[in-house]
Formats: structure tokens, C-alpha cells, sequence
């Protein structure tokens, strides 16, 4: 079959590389720049991943600032098929509650300094042309539903959907704009599903997204205001989640057949590009 590897990025607290066997490090670069920080290749239950920090180990990288368009080419390079990405994010709903995982299936893009494609016409080596890439759906249905699956396994507490609002941060929504975020009907507010996931797609990679809601970021008149304390706090008290989940859902993931799913994508990018 099509199925090769999976490329993890990890978001805010979930960079450790422990859940991997027989890893080893890959400093690379690409025609788009340097990644946040080296591939880490190893085994996640016998299957081939590559897992990479998206904001540097150290977590030294603003969203504004990660090179996205290197992160997701150089996983490309490296043999992915497949990219599984967690992300931090603020409840924008009351049910979304801190500690819970949303699988997202759509985003609201507010930002406003990222570079979003890689047929720019001027990077030498970038894809020839001018992609209109359709964005309906943003994410693999299907492995979001691999997703969902595993997460009722381990029960987890999850919400099968929800759409994200990316803002361009790095601060955080003012509450007059977290109310229009919740008026739009999104779940969860992150600073990093745009351009990621769109990148993805662009690279011909099945992609979804775990979120995991750490705060209510400021809409609520009760209770904590979000901060950077409160945020690393429930991160690091529901990280095991992330990992135990990733770990759970790789070797579903490789059992499946995506060629079908794989094959759409490419006649998609193909008759979306004009050359």
C-alpha cells in the first residue's frame, strides 16, 4: 500500500520523544528553510514515525515565527503519509472543558503573518504554479474518525468535532474578540492549526489535529482568566493523554488502507493547480 510513516508534531508540552524505540535524530533543511528543531525518527509499536517539536524543544519558537512551510516538507522529504498533531487551545464553549480533547474537522483563519502555500513562485525548488486548493474538507475525515476511535477506547473525554479559530497571537483574544469567536458557533481558539493544516494538505498528507482545551480563555465571567501558568498547568496534568492516545492510535492507524484516500488527494492537487 501507499502507507509509509507518520509524522508527529507535538505542540506545547507534548515534545517528549520518549514514546518512541530505536529513535535517532535527523538535523535537516529544506528548500523552505530549517524546521523548528531535528526530526526525531524511531518506532511507536513497530511503526515507522518521525516526531518533531513544533515549537523547538526548548519551546523557544512564537506561532508567529515557526516555519511551518519546512516543518511539513521536511516530514514530507522524511517519508510521511500521515501527520497526527496535537495542539493547545482555549474552550470557547461551556461544554469544552479543560482537560478535554476536541478532534477538530474545520478552522476560521485570523491570522495575519504567515506564509500559507508552497507555490509561491520565487522559493527555487518550491512546486511549480498556483494551487486554489479547495479547503472543504481541511482535515482526513478518516483518520480523525481513527482518532475518535481510540480515544473511546482509553475513555478519554473527547468532542468528535469542533472548528478551531487560529489567531495570530502570540498574545491572547481580547474578550470582545473571544465573544465573536463564540458567536461564529467555533469550539476552541489555538494559534497554530493555520497554516499546519492547510501545508498538509497542500503536501498531499492525510492530517488531523488533537486538541486539547487547557483554559476558557477569557469570554467566562467566572473563574480564571487564561494565563501561561494556568495553560502549562492543565497541559502537563493531561499530557500523559496525548501520549498514551498517540501511542494507542499509531498502530490503528497503520493497519487501515488509506491508498484510496492517499490517490483522491493527489487527483485533487493536481486539478487544483494551474501551471
Amino acid at each position: 500500500g501507499l502507507f509509509s510513516e507518520i509524522g508527529i508534531i507535538g505542540g506545547t508540552g507534548l515534545d517528549d520523544p520518549d514514546i518512541m524505540e530505536e529513535r535517532r535524530e535527523e538535523v535537516v533543511e529544506t528548500v523552505f528553510g530549517s524546521p523548528s528543531d531535528a526530526l526525531i525518527h524511531g518506532k511507536i509499536s513497530g511503526v515507522d514515525c518521525v516526531l518533531l517539536a513544533r515549537h523547538g524543544r526548548k519551546h523557544n519558537i512564537s506561532p508567529t515565527n515557526v516555519n511551518y512551510r519546512a516543518n511539513i516538507w521536511a516530514l514530507k522529504n522524511a517519508g510521511c503519509t500521515h501527520i497526527v498533531v496535537s495542539t493547545a487551545c482555549g474552550s470557547l464553549k461551556e461544554e469544552v472543558q479543560p482537560g478535554d480533547f476536541v478532534f477538530l474537522d474545520n478552522f476560521i483563519d485570523r491570522t495575519t503573518k504567515r506564509t500559507s502555500t508552497f507555490y509561491d513562485g520565487v522559493t527555487p525548488g518550491a512546486p511549480q504554479g498556483i494551487l486554489h486548493l479547495p479547503m472543504e474538507p481541511v482535515f482526513s475525515d478518516e483518520l480523525r474518525q481513527v482518532l475518535v476511535a481510540a480515544a473511546t477506547e482509553l475513555g478519554i473525554k473527547y468532542h468528535s468535532n469542533g472548528t478551531c479559530v487560529t489567531i495570530e497571537g502570540p498574545r491572547f483574544s481580547s474578550k470582545a474578540e473571544s465573544n465573536l469567536y463564540r458567536s461564529w458557533g467555533a469550539s476552541v481558539v489555538n494559534m497554530t492549526c493555520v497554516p499546519e493544516s492547510v501545508l498538509a494538505k497542500e503536501a498531499g498528507l492525510l492530517y488531523a489535529a488533537v486538541a486539547m482545551a487547557t483554559d476558557y480563555d477569557c469570554w467566562r465571567d467566572t473563574g480564571e482568566k487564561v494565563s501561561v501558568e494556568g495553560v502549562m498547568r492543565t497541559f502537563k496534568a493531561n499530557s500523559q493523554k496525548v501520549t498514551k492516545l498517540f501511542k494507542h492510535v499509531v498502530p490503528k492507524i497503520a493497519e487501515q488502507s488509506w491508498d484510496e484516500h492517499i490517490e483522491n488527494l493527489q487527483g485533487l492537487l493536481q486539478g487544483s493547480t494551474m501551471l
